[in-house]
């Protein structure tokens, strides 16, 4: 967890010290403290209710005994990352604070409401995923990381470029899923969260990052 951790932040420090006029950066008590008119929502994927979304050996008993549920997982990281923005003064919000999934449709409202509240060109969304593989009765072989945007040229695009920077930096040696069949590394598919919009002025940057974990996944991270 603590590689994803700090691959994040970093690709939200460096993502706003490129788009300088959308931050600013003071030294408080030895720390870099950032002041931005981004929000920042992290939206933590499914939720305790969901069903699958966990290893083999929590799904089925199918040893090694590695107990993963991605709806605790992916809030662990949005808490901790929600922690470390709003530490150095991004201003960050957990789009999700419930246990229990909540619907994508509901999710996006959420979004759009901070679109038409505070402008859709000052909204950022992170979502965080682990990728499922095969149906939990056996551990598969695959791992690795990925991020995802919606279809066609988008602003989302240029901030995947940043994530990928960061994914290269520390996860070294790993599987990075790369698609350059358009131009740029992101992968780019319809999820509901990245695409949709309630009303014709709410469309937002968003991302989806993925990661698919195997036996050894405790060292991925």
């Amino acid at each position: 967890m603590e590689k994803f951790l700090k691959m994040i932040m970093d690709f939200i420090k460096s993502l706003f010290s490129k788009n300088s006029d959308n931050l600013g950066m003071n030294l408080v008590e030895e720390k870099v403290v950032y002041r931005s008119n981004i929000k920042i929502l992290i939206d933590n994927g499914h939720g305790v209710d969901t069903a699958g979304k966990r290893s083999p050996y929590s799904m089925t008993g199918v040893k090694p005994e590695l107990s993963f549920y991605e709806y605790s997982w992916n809030r662990e990281i949005a808490n901790e990352l929600l922690y470390e923005l709003c530490f150095i003064g991004f201003d960050a919000e957990l789009l999700v604070p419930e246990t229990k999934d909540i619907s994508l449709k509901e999710r996006t409202q959420r979004v759009n409401q901070y679109c038409n509240e505070l402008g859709k060109e000052n909204v950022i969304l992170i979502s965080i995923h682990s990728n499922a593989l095969g149906n939990g009765t056996k551990w598969e072989k695959a791992t690795g990381w990925e991020a995802y945007t919606c279809l066609g040229n988008t602003e989302s695009d240029n901030m995947a470029k940043f994530f990928y920077n960061a994914a290269e930096k520390h996860f070294s040696g790993r599987k990075i899923r790369y698609d350059w069949s358009d131009g740029d590394c992101d992968k780019e598919a319809g999820f509901y969260i990245i695409k949709n919009k309630s009303s014709k002025d709410a469309t937002y940057p968003g991302l989806e990052i993925k990661s698919t974990l195997q036996p050894g996944f405790p060292s991925f991270m």
